[in-house]
């Protein structure tokens, strides 16, 4: 019988390279099951992608939430992506609610509705994001993952803030606004304006103001990253990318709509080598 564990890691290859390299820094025997919540991570933050219209992405999700109320109920019967979430559900005991959080959070990413705080955006990013980190933690060193919440809760905030500013040129397109509506404000701005892209000086500021943001929860991240026990840095690897994009993104300014700013891959590599043998990030 093929290991479903093989199948994840080889998909997340393809649909997330950052997090498939972080499985390859971990413990040889977490990375299959981390390969697997990588995976089903990639799978729901990708189905806006794969959709023209709302209803068929929610119908997705729905099939994603209707496979965890069957794992809890002990049905494994899906296809290898999900056989394998299935599995490192029952083998860690990762909550289920929190993987319900996580879908339903994404149903967000459907539609093209602002996104009105920054109360908000921590919300979506906590039960994202954050929410990975720590699930992460359940499975490399569960005894010591309590630990590592608050830093994952601040880390996760971080990174989706330097992945919205990473997918600017993709979320214009689409009409799409996760910076926050009162952070737009602030800076002489409201979607229509920040979407339309004619004030530049305006957008660069707002885009430095979130970039702001990111690095404030980063600096809280790395506060509390003294709590992390050394199994569970791994979890925290791909964190090691934020400081740059932000970087890159406050330099860009309003550029950021027409030319991306991920770093190459072998950067990205390299940091989170480093950030592995150092211990932070």
């Amino acid at each position: 019988m093929t290991d479903p564990y093989a199948q994840s890691l080889a998909a997340l290859r393809d649909s997330d390279r950052d997090r498939y390299l972080a499985c390859l820094l971990s413990p040889e025997d977490k990375r299959g099951v981390l390969s697997a919540l990588y995976a089903f991570y990639a799978e729901i933050a990708r189905v806006r992608d794969s959709v023209r219209e709302a209803l068929p992405g929610e119908i997705r999700l729905q099939w994603w939430r209707d496979l965890l109320d069957g794992a809890a109920a002990g049905n494994s019967e899906a296809h290898p992506l999900a056989a394998a979430l299935v599995k490192a559900i029952h083998a860690y005991s990762l909550p289920i609610g929190v993987l319900h959080d996580m879908i339903d959070a994404r149903i967000f990413d459907l539609y093209d509705d602002p996104m009105e705080s920054r109360a908000s955006l921590e919300g979506y990013a906590g039960e994202t994001a954050s929410a990975l980190i720590q699930l992460a933690c359940l499975i490399l060193d569960p005894r010591a993952a309590a630990a590592s919440a608050e830093a994952a809760g601040h880390a996760g905030v971080a990174q989706t803030i330097a992945g919205v500013l990473l997918l600017q040129p993709i979320h214009r397109r689409r009409g799409q606004v996760y910076l926050p509506a009162e952070l737009l404000t602030a800076t002489g701005l409201d979607r229509e304006s920040f979407l339309a892209g004619d004030d530049k000086d305006g957008i660069s500021r707002a885009i430095r103001a979130f970039a702001g943001l990111g690095r404030d929860h980063l600096a809280k991240a790395r506060a509390a990253g003294g709590a992390i026990s050394r199994e569970n840095r791994a979890a925290f690897l791909t964190v090691a990318m934020v400081e740059p994009v932000l970087d890159r993104a406050e330099r860009a300014g309003a550029d950021l709509f027409e030319h991306s700013i991920q770093p190459a891959q072998w950067r990205r590599q390299w940091w989170m080598w480093r950030a592995l043998r150092a211990g932070r990030w």
